[in-house]
């Protein structure tokens, strides 16, 4: 586990999670969830937690999901429940955020695309 010199890392109690985004015969995606083992610690803010200790808890725990075999299903679940909480799928929240607004302009770019598509299909 990551620590700052001099300083104890914190470990938050970790939100209840919502219901899992999908589930296929196997279960659901989350059972296979390498956080689920022993770090759901790193994936959650404790109270009043300094900004250097933050970044390296972040960091850890986007290293851990970058050895998970379902971090695109849980990403995919953050950003559609939204999740406004910890790392998922090695995304903070803030990096989320920025992901559902990039998603949301491109969709609209697409609506608008097809919109004059059609148009000039039509004329």
């Amino acid at each position: 586990m990551l620590q700052l010199p001099h300083q104890p890392l914190q470990v938050a109690a970790v939100p209840p999670q919502r219901a899992p985004a999908r589930e296929d015969e196997a279960g659901p995606w989350h059972a296979e969830a390498v956080c689920r083992r022993d770090e759901a610690g790193l994936f959650f803010a404790p109270s009043k937690e300094p900004t250097a200790a933050r970044l390296a808890r972040e960091a850890a725990a986007k290293r851990v999901c970058g050895r998970c075999p379902v971090m695109v299903e849980c990403r995919e679940h953050a950003l559609l429940q939204p999740e406004p909480y910890g790392v998922w799928g090695g995304l903070t929240a803030a990096e989320r955020r920025v992901a559902l607004a990039r998603r949301r302009r491109r969709e609209v770019e697409l609506r608008k695309a097809a919109a004059t598509d059609r148009i000039a299909q039509a004329g």
